[in-house]
């Protein structure tokens, strides 16, 4: 627990919760909690660049209905090289954010408690005892990490085709899709959760920080453990 008080009436200014969110996390300024620092929201926003342009240069390739999308990036076999390695980019910097996170997605035994029905109802009243982030975000950390290797692994077969055998390739084909899809349809959520479902959390991905108010209502044992339990 962390807290840094700006004195208001002191000729000598504290720091600016921007100043303390470059390189720290779970810190109180104010009236707001600094929840993701600079170097969290890079690899963050890396993860996102790489996966959509993987997304755009992939989406040629898998159907002829997005064949338009190719001239964008200067034709298709443009596509084809361009994908495979923003491929390997956002899995190089997904790996790198898992590490980074890893400490705080491990489960504990208050996330056994969880509903993914209750999550989708998007309760006002949260458990009381939602840490950090909540079993729903461990969830899909985990998931994503899943859907990453499998996309990287059946890609490998189909970037070097004729180092395998065609009956590979064609199941590769099936479960590539397959992930692509579950990251297409997770990112959806993962977007629409961390912007209408739940005002205020989009900022801690830009600006780094919640409000107390934020904070408290949707993540309350993390609330406590960074106020000290003052509200």
């Amino acid at each position: 627990m962390s807290e840094l008080g700006i004195p208001g009436a002191s000729q000598r200014r504290g720091p600016t919760v921007m100043d303390v969110a470059r390189d720290r996390e779970d810190v109180v300024v104010g009236d707001e909690i600094v929840r993701h620092k600079l170097s969290s929201r890079i690899i963050h926003w890396t993860v996102a660049l790489f996966f959509v342009g993987a997304l755009l240069t992939g989406m040629p390739i898998w159907s002829p209905v997005f064949g338009w999308m190719a001239y964008l990036f200067g034709g298709l076999s443009v596509c084809r090289w361009l994908h495979a390695w923003l491929g390997v980019a956002f899995s190089a910097a997904t790996v790198v954010m898992f590490f980074f996170w890893l400490s705080d997605m491990r489960f504990d035994e208050n996330d056994k408690k969880f509903s993914f029905i209750d999550y989708l109802k998007f309760s006002a009243a949260e458990d009381p005892n939602v840490g950090k982030y909540n079993a729903g975000q461990k969830l899909f950390f985990w998931s994503i990490l899943f859907a990453m290797l499998l996309v990287l692994l059946t890609g490998i077969p189909l970037w070097w085709p004729k180092s395998f055998s065609w009956r590979l390739r064609q199941v590769c084909i099936v479960l590539h899709d397959v992930g692509f899809i579950y990251w297409f349809v997770a990112i959806v959520g993962h977007i629409y959760l961390g912007t209408a479902a739940e005002p205020g959390t989009f900022r801690s991905m830009t600006r780094g920080t919640v409000t107390r108010a934020w904070a408290r209502l949707h993540h309350p044992k993390w609330f406590r453990d960074v106020t000290g339990g003052r509200g």
